[in-house]
């Protein structure tokens, strides 16, 4: 039986058939012969303690964590910053806040290894050299502290909110401290110590 050729093109179906088997071969001897452009590894880290090193405050620190070590642990169990506090330790309370190349974090659910290669800022940076920051002498002058537990992470959180903002209305200053809770009730006064330092006051 002989296949019908198509006399306007010049080849039949099988003609068609075997040059499309012969392209594919081809084709799948060039993948197999052509490098293979993998991936990077990434880094891997086993089991035991690990020495890293973290920007904190403009200042490169090292410290010994294993990689289940929490970023709150390591900055308070490792590097004595103890600004940031260990209460609910579940992500509930923002009492650990600190920032991560500017951005409000967790500690307690921050791995300290996830802060390789990023600046921390934490609540000490607010004092340094002697001088305080205008946000601290507002919280103060605003009465916004009561008992201080929540403080260190409100600090931080309302940090962000002005340097993400800049004059922050009433309604964006609740949403970015949705997160932190405070249990003497005193987010009225933390909003005046935000819309002072916002407006110039402590400067």
């Amino acid at each position: 039986m002989t296949t019908p050729t198509d006399p306007r093109r010049g080849f039949s179906r099988r003609s068609f058939l075997k040059g499309t088997a012969a392209a594919s071969v081809a084709g799948a001897g060039l993948t197999a012969t052509a490098p293979a452009l993998a991936p990077p590894e990434p880094a891997k880290f086993g089991p035991g303690e690990h020495e890293i090193t973290l920007a904190i405050n403009g200042e490169n620190r090292k410290v010994t964590v294993e990689t289940r070590t929490t970023l709150l642990d390591a900055l308070r169990d490792g590097l004595d910053l103890t600004g940031c506090k260990k209460i609910c330790d579940r992500g509930a309370c923002g009492g650990c806040t600190v920032l991560l190349d500017g951005e409000p974090v967790n500690g307690c659910l921050t791995l300290a290894m996830d802060g390789v290669g990023a600046e921390i800022t934490t609540v000490e940076s607010l004092t340094q050299g002697g001088e305080v920051h205008p946000l601290l002498e507002s919280f103060a002058h605003c009465d916004a502290m009561q008992c201080g537990f929540c403080t260190p992470g409100m600090v931080m959180t309302s940090l962000a909110c002005l340097n993400r903002r800049g004059k922050p209305t009433r309604a964006q200053m609740a949403h970015d401290l949705s997160g932190n809770i405070c249990r003497c009730g005193t987010y009225g006064r933390i909003m005046d110590a935000i819309e002072r330092t916002a407006n110039g006051g402590g400067r």
